[in-house]
């Protein structure tokens, strides 16, 4: 049985989404699945990647509302197929949580946190989600202005952190790097937008997936070695650390999490301070698929309503290394995606 999985985030810039690594862990997969790129940008490498997407379609974006969506999506469904959707960018969660039982009833299947899960790891909350799990939280205030931002900075003591409530984040060292950043992101992502005390440690990083009953699926720790400007991994090994790995362990289990997840930390000696929950597959997540946990693959089978294979321990040592590289194709590739807002593989 073929199953058509559609999978967002294919955008592969020097911020890369998870939707590539994704589909290339499904491809890895024993299973016979059909990849459908999802986008809202004509020029995500992803639509383009022939060999590893069978279609790619262009959504309206998640401002929009639902109906937009779904339209596309029972589109695919009648035009190719459409069995699983894998969402990986925060900002399209919340409609893909509030809508995955009605895209059930559709045999449109997805395997997500409820609304609560979502809400409970958000940025405003995980001081009290760290506190719950008896880990360290960095003092983190919202602000909408630059006074507030002045009043936090005060507080919090430079360096900080000034971060969107998505996505991007950059160290500010003088109140004057620390408004370049406020403004920055808040023409971009809006507000709130956050500060953040910098926390000393080793940086690090576990994805890992929970089957919604308190038990974790499988997990792959990870230390980065190198970053790019907008602290995206570049390189990075595996690591065993005991404290880290425990502390994923009870979040799944006292959240009940279900689906995909990413925690980032910051770790000193056994010390383990909760900076963010990503509520999706990070775009490193083909480095545990490389070395032997196939996350979504195992997302599949849930998705699915079969029973997964609970992944086995992932050994230390493992180095990962980003690299870019160049996909040829036609313009008219790209004219057909503008013109009718999809392409379909040669």
């Amino acid at each position: 049985m073929t199953i058509h999985v559609a999978i967002s985030g294919i955008n592969a810039s020097d911020n890369p989404g998870p939707g590539v690594p994704v589909a290339r862990s499904l491809l890895d997969s024993k299973a016979d699945i059909k990849t459908i790129g999802l986008s809202y940008d004509l020029h995500d490498a992803g639509n383009y990647l022939s060999s590893m997407f069978d279609a790619s379609f262009i959504l309206p974006y998640p401002s929009g509302g639902w109906d937009g969506i779904i339209a596309k999506l029972r589109h695919i469904k009648q035009t190719i197929g459409l069995d699983v959707i894998i969402p990986c960018l925060d900002a399209e969660l919340p409609l893909y949580i509030k809508y995955q039982e009605a895209l059930a009833k559709e045999d449109i299947y997805t395997f997500l946190p409820t609304a609560g899960q979502f809400k409970d790891r958000t940025k405003e909350n995980l001081a009290q989600l760290a506190e719950n799990l008896d880990l360290h939280h960095p003092k983190t205030q919202g602000v909408i202005n630059i006074e507030q931002l002045q009043q936090a900075l005060d507080e919090i003591k430079l360096p900080v952190y000034v971060k969107g409530n998505y996505y991007e984040a950059y160290p500010a060292y003088t109140k004057y790097e620390a408004i370049g950043h406020f403004t920055k992101i808040a023409n971009k992502w809006g507000y709130p937008v956050l500060v953040q005390e910098v926390v000393s440690g080793e940086e690090l990083n576990v994805v890992g997936m929970g089957d919604g009953k308190g038990n974790t699926v499988g997990l792959v720790a990870i230390k980065k070695l190198t970053t790019t400007s907008l602290g995206k991994i570049w390189n990075g090994v595996t690591i065993q650390n005991p404290a880290l790995l425990a502390a994923a362990k009870q979040f799944v289990k006292l959240s009940n999490w279900r689906g995909p997840f990413e925690l980032e930390c910051i770790v000193e000696d056994e010390r383990v301070t909760l900076i963010e929950i990503n509520p999706r597959f990070p775009a490193w997540v083909y480095f545990a698929t490389g070395i032997g946990i196939n996350l979504p693959e195992q997302l599949i089978e849930l998705a699915m309503g079969r029973p997964y294979t609970q992944a086995p321990d992932f050994a230390a040592g493992k180095l990962f290394i980003r690299h870019t590289s160049e996909q040829i194709c036609d313009i008219t590739d790209l004219s057909q995606l503008a013109c009718s807002g999809e392409r379909h593989g040669s």
